[in-house]
């Protein structure tokens, strides 16, 4: 039985027992990244229809028809087995139950949600966004939502960083996090912590005021009151002591 990996983080690509198939064009990768993000049978109509919106039925299905044989024969020119992939009849088609088969969107939704060495395989499975270069709708909201899991997934592993004692690691995933989502409260209050570990008192307080900066311009509102006050402790103010301006302290900004 052949073996079959499918990678749709980033450009989707398709491996048949270690060997690269050349899916032959975008339509050929949606179909694969369509039929691996939802495995087992779907119907045709649907398949064609999440695919050529704008085709009427009897194109949309011809499109499919001809799509799918691209995809066997990238399979075959792999050296694989189609059959032992995809499993296709007059009404349906879908990844065959069974096959020996590995998804990088599945395994990243599983490890996402396990122990911390589990959510450093998952951060690794993920290369790029979903399916780069494709367009249609349907993985227009699951890249979205994908997205989203990414960064709750770099927030968690930045924190788990920083608890081991990898401080620089951690430090790595905050960033990353602040450059896809500088309006995420919790990522700043996390690189805070990782400079109070390292005795940075002035980057504690230049951190928290580019965060009021940020959230200010951009949102119209104020830190949470529960970060002031863990950014209070953190900085030994006496309690309900609000958290000093820089320009009051005579201190310059700095990127983080």
């Amino acid at each position: 039985m052949d073996t079959f990996e499918i990678r749709l983080f980033g450009r989707v690509e398709l491996d048949v027992a270690g060997r690269p198939a050349k899916l032959g064009g975008r339509q050929a990768q949606a179909l694969l990244a369509l039929l691996a993000l939802e495995p087992g049978p779907r119907p045709r109509e649907v398949l064609a229809t999440a695919l050529w919106p704008e085709a009427d039925g009897p194109s949309s299905a011809a499109c499919l028809r001809q799509t799918l044989w691209l995809l066997r024969g990238a399979v075959s020119r792999a050296g694989g087995e189609p059959d032992h992939l995809l499993d296709a009849d007059p009404l349906e088609i879908g990844l065959r139950v069974g096959a020996d088969v590995t998804v990088d969107v599945a395994a990243f939704q599983l490890d996402r949600l396990g122990p911390p060495a589990a959510r450093e395989r998952a951060l690794a499975c993920y290369r790029s966004d979903l399916a780069e270069g494709l367009y249609q709708e349907f993985l227009a909201f699951e890249r979205e939502r994908l997205r989203d899991a990414h960064e709750d997934l770099l927030a968690r592993v930045a924190a788990d960083r920083r608890l081991a004692g990898d401080l620089a690691g951690a430090r790595e995933a905050v960033t990353a996090l602040l450059r896809l989502d500088p309006l995420r409260e919790e990522a700043h209050l996390e690189l805070i912590r990782l400079h109070a570990a390292v005795g940075q008192r002035s980057q504690v307080l230049r951190q928290y005021e580019r965060m009021r900066e940020i959230l200010g311009r951009d949102l119209g509102v104020e830190p949470l009151p529960e970060t002031e006050r863990e950014v209070a402790a953190i900085l030994g103010l006496p309690e309900k002591q609000r958290v000093p301006r820089l320009a009051a302290r005579g201190l310059t900004h700095a990127h983080a």
